[in-house]
């Protein structure tokens, strides 16, 4: 008997053309009217985020742009989805070193987070490329190594839903689809996910008691490295990642690799400022334990690979940051291994398990 060979390509194209077509389905109970609901932002003890004025967060565009985000619909070939590189299980990043693009090209930069987007105001992507977050949105989705779409094609595949262009019209007032509309309705989803109630910051409410091992590792995080006191000496990792978002929206040398050896020059290739060479944007370290592997080319699998670069393997650079330097001529930090295994146990206090399962932030599909 024989059998018709169809490739595994035409299959996924028939599943996504099946699911794309129950997505579009309507509730006939929904009413389609513009609805500028504003949505309630909660950020527990965080000081109040700076939202642009002219793209408040509503109910209806958070929606849309959970929508966008993940619908694979904005690939070339439909396979893609931005939560494929954002994944909420691992704090909406991903765990190669290199995401794969949909024709099978890796990418140049390891996957950056996307929460508490909202609190970053200076340029995004590692090397800050993009000015505001809706510029950011866009960009992966017409990178031939990332979703290789036009804006042109993603277009017209939504105009062709009616379950988007009702979305649409409820998010902004009419069906019209753009590529301003989508960008504004992708960083109002991203501006709603938002990593805040760590044990960590149970801790600070009173709510949860660190263990010895993990307050150690506190005060390491926090005391200043003093080479003449070793004793009270610490590892000065706030010195970057300070606050309750523990970034501080800045670029930065961090010692990867000395003149002449940058791989990637990271801001200055958007900057031209030969002061910006081997500078990247400074990541949070909240949910640091779900987002291995680490640096922008992902270079360490592991939280002890991260700690033994800045003990003891920082390299000498123009740009380096002189904190860094500081430690380097120092003679290194000098951690034990007891310390080490402190400030991971006080790293993994920032893991935030409601982030990874809050159904706000999940495939509405």
């Amino acid at each position: 008997m024989k059998y018709s060979k169809i490739s595994v390509v035409s299959l996924l194209a028939l599943l996504v053309f099946v699911v794309a077509c129950e997505n579009d389905k309507e509730n006939a109970a929904d009413p389609v009217v513009y609805d500028d609901s504003p949505y309630n932002l909660e950020y527990g003890d965080f000081d109040a985020p700076s939202i642009a004025p002219d793209n408040p967060l509503t109910v209806q565009g958070v929606k849309l742009g959970r929508m966008l985000f993940y619908d694979p619909r904005l690939s070339k070939d439909g396979s893609q989805s931005c939560a494929s590189c954002h994944r909420q299980e691992h704090a909406f990043t991903d765990t190669a070193r290199f995401s794969i693009g949909v024709e099978g090209m890796e990418g140049k930069r390891q996957a950056m987070s996307v929460f508490n987007m909202a609190w970053h105001t200076n340029e995004f992507f590692w090397d800050g490329r993009a000015h505001l977050l809706r510029d950011q949105a866009l960009l992966p989705i017409q990178d031939p190594l990332e979703m290789n779409e036009s804006l042109a094609n993603v277009i017209a595949k939504l105009k062709d839903s009616e379950s988007y262009r009702n979305q649409f019209i409820r998010a902004f007032g009419s069906d019209e689809i753009n590529e301003l509309r989508i960008s504004l309705a992708l960083e109002q989803f991203m501006n709603s996910i938002v990593s805040f109630n760590s044990k960590y910051d149970q801790f600070l409410r009173g709510e949860a008691t660190l263990s010895a091992s993990e307050e150690r590792g506190r005060a390491l995080f926090f005391d200043e490295f003093n080479p003449g006191f070793p004793s009270t000496s610490g590892a000065d990792c706030a010195h970057c990642h300070a606050g309750r978002t523990f970034e501080n929206d800045l670029y930065m040398n961090n010692g990867l690799d000395a003149d002449g050896q940058f791989m990637d020059e990271g801001r200055y290739e958007a900057t031209n400022d030969p002061a910006d060479k081997g500078k990247f944007k400074v990541t949070s370290l909240r949910n640091i334990e779900l987002t291995a592997p680490y640096m922008h080319d992902g270079r360490f699998s592991t939280l002890e690979e991260v700690i033994d670069h800045y003990n003891d393997g920082l390299k000498a650079s123009a740009t380096l940051d002189p904190a860094l330097n500081y430690t380097r001529v120092s003679g290194g930090l000098q951690l034990t291994a007891q310390d080490k295994a402190d400030l991971i146990a006080f790293l993994k206090t920032l893991t935030d398990q409601d982030l990874i399962s809050d159904p706000r932030y999940s495939d509405p599909f």
